[in-house]
């Protein structure tokens, strides 16, 4: 690992006052870069390298300044893009939220999650000064989170094992969108897993939207769900209800 005052970040976008990654106001910081390519992701313009960058330092001086909205229940987020792909940076910046007393979150979708041995000695060391890991199940189904992804989502089950394992906190999120994650059967499969963990604290459902539709028209790249209509409250309620998720509410 570099000295941390080289390691540089490449963020995407910030949101200074977030309300929906994390427990109270966030300051969310979206990093540039993911490996996998789901077919409702609203933010495509994060899938590749580059993005403004930053240093840790620079970047925590930035969130620090608005320390005064997170009361004691906020705190800095970091998402993507996948934040895990720049996990030496993600290192640097947590360290020095943690050496100011500051809550920590991380928004990931697993992809990155690695039992080699130097991958996972960083992962271990992150681990240290995060509070709370967001963690994203598409399915359950391997073929079909391929199809849905181009990834396997093998690896990304192992993280959560591991996280139990570890005693670290997670929030289980899952994004519905009709005909593609909404299968009963995958959904309790998914349950059963989660069920399995010891360190869940909440299930959250997010309903699929199609406010990321625009963006992939600007990219030029075909959008695979045209079409496809959000999830009704009806639908919304059954998947709450397979996931359980009042059962993790606090």
């Amino acid at each position: 690992m570099a000295n941390g005052s080289d390691i540089k970040g490449y963020v995407h976008s910030l949101e200074t006052f977030g309300l929906v990654d994390g427990p109270g106001v966030r300051f969310v910081v979206f990093l540039q870069g993911c490996s996998l390519r789901c077919q409702f992701c609203h933010n495509p313009e994060t899938w590749h390298s580059g993005g403004e960058e930053w240093s840790a330092e620079k970047l925590w001086q930035k969130a620090f300044r608005y320390k005064q909205y997170w009361k004691s229940n906020g705190g800095v987020t970091v998402s993507g893009g996948e934040p895990l792909l720049q996990i030496d940076f993600l290192i640097e910046f947590f360290k020095l939220a943690k050496k100011a007393g500051v809550h920590t979150a991380l928004d990931t979708a697993g992809q990155p999650f690695s039992t080699n041995p130097d991958w996972l000695e960083k992962f271990k060391t992150l681990m240290e000064y995060t509070d709370l890991v967001l963690l994203d199940l598409k399915l359950m189904d391997e073929d079909g989170h391929k199809a849905l992804t181009g990834k396997t989502n093998q690896n990304i089950l192992e993280m959560a094992k591991w996280l139990s394992e570890n005693s670290n906190k997670m929030w289980i999120r899952h994004v519905l969108v009709p005909n593609l994650t909404d299968d009963e059967a995958d959904l309790k499969k998914m349950y059963e897993f989660i069920s399995t963990l010891k360190t869940v604290e909440r299930v959250e459902v997010l309903p699929y939207h199609t406010l990321g539709l625009a963006k992939w028209v600007s990219m030029g790249i075909e959008y695979p769900l045209d079409g496809v209509k959000v999830p009704t409250e009806e639908q919304i309620k059954r998947a709450e209800e397979i996931l359980h998720t009042a059962d993790y509410q606090k």
